[in-house]
């Protein structure tokens, strides 16, 4: 099994990688909110392409990241979306309430 992790992978943009379940979910809703609070500028990028495995935890901290953004005053875009992630989006119909490019 991999570790999962949130980094500053270059200014604004927030790299998640790993497996993202009810294991790894705590650590990195901490550790994202955190550094979104922390961020220069008022643009931040998640970038989920490091991403191997998700459940629907991963969906669950990319809510969150939008909410902490927008408590930060930043607007919050994700890319890189693997299609597990996706594919729970879609059958949750989160789609559209999430920053993903079309």
């Amino acid at each position: 099994m991999s570790s999962a992790a949130i980094i500053e992978q270059a200014p604004g943009v927030l790299a998640l990688s790993g497996v993202l379940d009810y294991q790894s979910g705590p650590a990195l809703r901490e550790q994202g909110g955190r550094l979104i609070r922390n961020l220069q500028g008022a643009e931040c990028v998640i970038d989920c392409s490091a991403v191997e495995k998700s459940s629907s935890v991963g969906l669950s901290l990319l809510l969150c990241y939008m909410r902490d953004a927008r408590a930060a005053g930043k607007q919050l875009s994700v890319r890189g979306l693997p299609q597990d992630m996706s594919g729970i989006a879609k059958v949750c119909e989160l789609q559209h309430v999430l920053p993903i490019p079309a």
